[in-house]
């Protein structure tokens, strides 16, 4: 039974790691609010997507086919978030991105499903956005599935 554990403990730890070490991981935020607060300022829809990590329907963002140039901004504090140019069609239901606007996502794991995803956050509020994918296009490969409630568009 020793040799077994011993075996098959450093396996589990070796396998078990899920690539996140590379990644901004967040826990303190530059913004901070109360929940009155957050009401306040966010609809109820916003609010349970924002800061309940709630989802909106899929295909009901205005911004799914937004063809303007731009940048996509937190909703709760502003934050630059997503370029016009990195933003593609992904066929999800959800504004998708390949590519964020270095610093200012912030990633935690979400189980809520019964599986790992990678969640999204603003840096600067703690927002959250949504998830991110590996089967994005090129250059990065990765889809940022945003929920288009937590975003403001701000045309160049």
């Amino acid at each position: 039974m020793r040799i077994f554990l011993l075996v098959l403990l450093p396996s589990l730890l070796l396998f078990n790691c899920n690539g996140l070490a590379q990644k901004k991981e967040q826990s303190s935020f530059n913004v901070t609010k109360s929940d009155k607060e957050w009401k306040s300022i966010l609809t109820e829809k916003e609010y349970y997507v924002m800061r309940k990590e709630g989802t909106e329907p899929a295909y009901s963002s205005k911004f799914n086919f937004e063809k303007a140039s731009g940048t996509y901004v937190c909703k709760g504090c502003e934050t630059p978030l997503f370029k016009s140019n990195h933003k593609y069609d992904s066929g999800s239901g959800w504004p998708s991105f390949y590519q964020t606007i270095d610093e200012n996502v912030s990633y935690s794991i979400d189980y809520k499903i019964g599986y790992a995803r990678t969640e999204e956050h603003c840096s600067n509020c703690g927002s959250h956005l949504g998830h991110v994918f590996n089967d994005g296009p090129k250059p990065t490969g990765k889809r940022h599935c945003i929920n288009g409630i937590t975003l403001k568009f701000v045309p160049n």
